[in-house]
């Protein structure tokens, strides 16, 4: 190999690396960024979550020693954890959409026989 050819060979391995390295920045960046929400629509996600987390407080089926957790991203409601039974699923779900402000609930919950 002559000296030419190597070093036509390192300009083409740092310009594979540089590319590669916008790349994966940019992906990366956008990752970061698409969890993120306005001032708006943080506060309003905050609330509907304290407002299905205070409606489980009211429902003696959904109280300890059941593990449930909420999280409310644009709207939809995340539940999720262990309950004791196939019931508990169902009412968890019912309870959160009737909290004003909910557009969707993604039940994410399992049944634990040990609880």
């Amino acid at each position: 190999m002559t000296q030419l050819q190597r070093t036509v060979f390192r300009i083409r391995a740092s310009l594979r690396a540089t590319a590669l390295i916008v790349c994966l920045t940019a992906a990366l960046t956008g990752c970061a960024a698409f969890g993120k929400c306005g001032l708006r629509e943080c506060a309003d996600d905050a609330k509907i979550s304290d407002e299905v987390r205070a409606l489980f407080a009211q429902s003696p089926a959904l109280g300890a020693p059941n593990l449930i957790t909420v999280q409310t991203v644009r709207g939809v409601v995340y539940l999720r954890g262990l309950v004791s039974t196939p019931f508990m699923i169902g009412e968890a779900g019912s309870i959160a959409e009737q909290v004003p402000g909910v557009t969707e609930v993604r039940n994410l919950l399992y049944i634990d026989n040990s609880i």
